[in-house]
């Protein structure tokens, strides 16, 4: 596991990252903290396929046919979203190296006991992917996880969704989007034929020969990847050094022909373990098994090492959260008393259960899935583009009132526009007096005197747009603190960035508007359609093009030096006035919205069985 880096995220979802996993083709992998203090692993997809329609379809789709799958042999999936921006996934996370690991870097192949026993939980993990409809497509040794009481599979299900998606810069992409690795692919897969649950079966040929003889049945790509799909569709696989008693087994997964193929419920009846195997002790080599303890207790003291603090804020804001979305909290009256671990169905550490030598890496149940308040959130942003530094930020302990900000605000919005309705009527009467000066039927005395007016309303104006951008960046700021607590870690920035980004220049023009969009996305009440953002999109198109007027305006009557320099900058300064009238206004709308969205009412069930989220 790698470190965090300055462009990772510190939170997807209500997840705390503590490292990261690996990269795939897919995204990024992370270990994380869940409120409850659970350990997952969240697969952050890549940004590039999350804009892909197609793609976003189809992996909405296996993410919910995965978590029909049972999490005996497979990792379970625990959460996700997949309306975020970046989509992303959580799953159980498993305390053991992939079988890639063991056998090419750690220990060599394996004993033909422990193959045997690895061709079992595989086929058991296939028989429940297949039967939740999914297939898996890409199981090879680094998607299989091993474990003192068996393997796991991971990634079931989900590389599905790569097959809509072509010339998007993944390696598990090929001409005509096939989806597989190449060495694991079954013939079916290389052809561009359809697939079904037959090359699932094939791949598993090609795994077991790997962890038998410690080579890839139809060699790597060093001799080139065209030459290695052939020999997949082709040739005959390379089986030398392949114990006996695996031979019928590992060729009947290795046929060519689907239809000859050994099926998903051979292999379990082949392999299944007789009464006399079952005692002879454990599947795995001592030392491997003596390395699996020792990562184990690595786990235990990394998750021990963590911010206790930050876990205890995380944990109080889930309960005071679900209780205001109307959902139980954790060990409360309807919560199952016993979940199941990605190590077994069963309560962890139960006799006879498989989950029971991992209850170590997993002392508390898998937490039920709820859909995350805010809709449609963005998670946080592409890692690889943007602004520097920006990850989410830490959830807010409570939830604050913003009404007396928002009240004043409409007041004071709504006497901008009116003043601005009267400065445009006096840029007017300025621009007038310059047009007649400069075509000889006017006096300078005109101008003089409507500069005077302008100059005075103009300390009036000023005043109070300065008691706007001081009362404004505080109200979305507190907004925005308050979106943290209703949808944690679906906010891109940190929330000191909230008020500072108004001031940042040329960022001042994008920056908040991406963090209103968080605001909006994470105040819309749960149980509810999602608020249009049309009106906040009008506001934005509106403030932008006047903030670039006011200051070129600016520059322009600083400029100056003819009368004609001076009527350019009045009707600038009209133009701004037609730009601030309707930004205004809209304005007041927004305000109006974000801050009723937010109210305590809003978040409380029908009944009022929990009531509000915390104020202070």
């Amino acid at each position: 596991m790698e470190n965090l880096g300055a462009q990772d995220p510190r939170w997807i979802g209500e997840y705390r990252l503590l490292g990261r996993l690996g990269e795939g083709g897919m995204g990024r992998v992370y270990l994380a903290r869940s409120a409850r203090g659970r350990t997952v692993a969240v697969k952050l997809v890549k940004s590039e396929l999350a804009r892909h329609a197609d793609f976003r379809g189809r992996f909405q789709r296996e993410v919910a046919a995965a978590r029909r799958v049972g999490g005996q042999w497979t990792a379970p999936v625990l959460d996700a979203d997949t309306e975020a921006e970046v989509p992303w996934v959580a799953t159980g996370y498993i305390g053991g190296p992939s079988l890639h690991d063991v056998v090419a870097e750690q220990f060599g192949a394996l004993p033909e006991q422990s193959v045997r026993t690895l061709a079992h939980g595989l086929a058991l993990a296939l028989r429940d992917i297949h039967g939740a409809g999914l297939i898996h497509r890409d199981l090879k040794p680094s998607n299989i996880l091993i474990t003192i009481d068996g393997p796991r599979v991971i990634d079931f299900g989900i590389a599905r969704a790569l097959e809509t998606i072509t010339g998007v810069g993944t390696s598990l992409t090929v001409a005509g989007a096939v989806v597989g690795s190449p060495g694991f692919m079954s013939p079916e897969q290389v052809r561009g034929e359809a697939v079904t649950t037959a090359s699932d079966v094939f791949c598993l040929g090609s795994v077991l020969a790997f962890a038998a003889t410690g080579r890839q049945p139809f060699g790597n790509v060093t001799s080139g990847v065209h030459a290695l799909l052939y020999r997949i569709a082709q040739e005959e696989p390379d089986l030398v050094g392949l114990p006996e008693g695996l031979r019928e087994l590992i060729t009947g997964c290795l046929h060519k022909d689907p239809d000859v193929r050994l099926s998903v419920e051979d292999v379990v009846a082949r392999t299944a373990p007789d009464a006399q195997a079952a005692t002879t002790g454990p599947w795995l080599p001592g030392e491997l098994l003596a390395k699996l303890g020792r990562d184990a207790l690595q786990l235990l003291e990394m998750e021990a090492d963590t911010d206790a603090a930050s876990d205890t804020d995380t944990a109080t804001l889930r309960t005071s959260g679900m209780a205001a979305m109307g959902v139980a909290a954790p060990g409360g009256p309807g919560t199952p008393s016993a979940y199941a671990t990605p190590s077994g169905p069963a309560t962890p550490g139960a006799p006879g259960t498989p989950g029971a030598p991992a209850a170590a890496f997993h002392a508390s149940g898998a937490q039920p899935a709820y859909p995350m308040a805010g809709g449609s959130g963005q998670p946080w942003p592409d890692p690889h583009h943007g602004f520097p530094g920006r990850v989410s930020s830490p959830p807010a302990r409570s939830l604050r009132t913003s009404r007396g900000l928002g009240a004043t605000l409409m007041w004071l919005f709504g006497a901008f526009a009116l003043l601005s309705v009267a400065h445009l009527g006096l840029n007017g009467t300025l621009f007038s007096a310059y047009d007649d000066y400069l075509g000889d039927s006017g006096t300078k005395d005109a101008i003089g005197s409507a500069k005077d007016s302008l100059q005075i309303f103009e300390v009036f104006t000023g005043l109070l747009w300065i008691t706007l951008m001081v009362l404004f960046p505080v109200w979305f700021r507190r907004v925005y603190l308050n979106a943290t607590f209703l949808a944690p870690g679906r906010q891109r920035y940190g929330g000191g960035l909230a008020a500072g980004s108004w001031f940042i220049p040329v960022a001042q023009l994008w920056l908040p508007k991406q963090m209103a969009n968080d605001i909006w996305a994470s105040s819309t009440p749960p149980n509810t359609r999602p608020a249009s953002r049309a009106v906040l999109h009008w506001w934005w198109a509106l403030y932008v093009p006047m903030l670039v007027v006011f200051f070129v305006q600016s520059a322009v009557e600083a400029l100056a030096r003819t009368d004609t320099d001076s009527q350019m900058a009045v009707g600038l300064s009209i133009l701004e006035d037609l730009l601030s009238i309707p930004a205004a206004v809209l304005a007041m709308v927004v305000v109006s919205r974000v801050t009723k969205m937010q109210q305590p009412q809003h978040w409380q069930p029908e009944g009022g069985a929990f009531g509000p989220p915390a104020m202070r």
